[in-house]
């Protein structure tokens, strides 16, 4: 995986592209949000290069895989620590977990992988774990959404 500088745009937009990636599908409602958000721009990023880096995301993932990208439990432990440890600003780090809480929410139900790394991230980083609205369902494992719009 390459590296980014400690605390820039670049390494907070891994992070909620990795959250995107999670679950192997980016829906249409996902990318609405992170318009609607205005998620780039809040990283300090445009749209294109925020889709840049998601991009580069995808090419890391692939060459550093052994098999095709089977959302976000087929990514070491170590590798997404590492990608949160470039992240030491407690406000960065607070306001990158309540865009990917928002962003995972907005396709109205949380795939487990996708849960799996917003808890993670506010575990890693020693913050509380983001409270799911009531709209938002946690999907079970057993189903994906169709159609993607981004596979990496």
């Amino acid at each position: 995986m390459r590296n980014y500088r400690r605390n820039s745009p670049e390494s907070a937009a891994r992070i909620v592209s990795m959250v995107l990636l999670a679950d192997c599908h980016v829906s249409r409602d996902e990318m609405d949000a992170l318009k609607r958000h205005d998620i780039p721009h809040r990283l300090d990023l445009s749209h294109p290069h925020f889709m840049l880096v998601t991009q580069q995301l995808c090419d890391d993932l692939r060459t550093h895989a052994e098999m095709p990208w089977q959302g976000a439990q087929a990514l070491p432990t170590s590798g997404w620590h590492a990608m949160l440890d470039e992240i030491d600003d407690t406000g960065l780090r607070l306001i990158l977990l309540d865009l990917c809480a928002t962003l995972v929410e907005s396709d109205h139900h949380i795939a487990p992988d996708e849960q799996t790394l917003v808890h993670s991230m506010a575990d890693h980083w020693h913050l509380p774990r983001p409270v799911w609205r009531s709209r938002a369902r946690v999907q079970p494992a057993s189903t994906r959404a169709a159609a993607p719009l981004v596979a990496c």
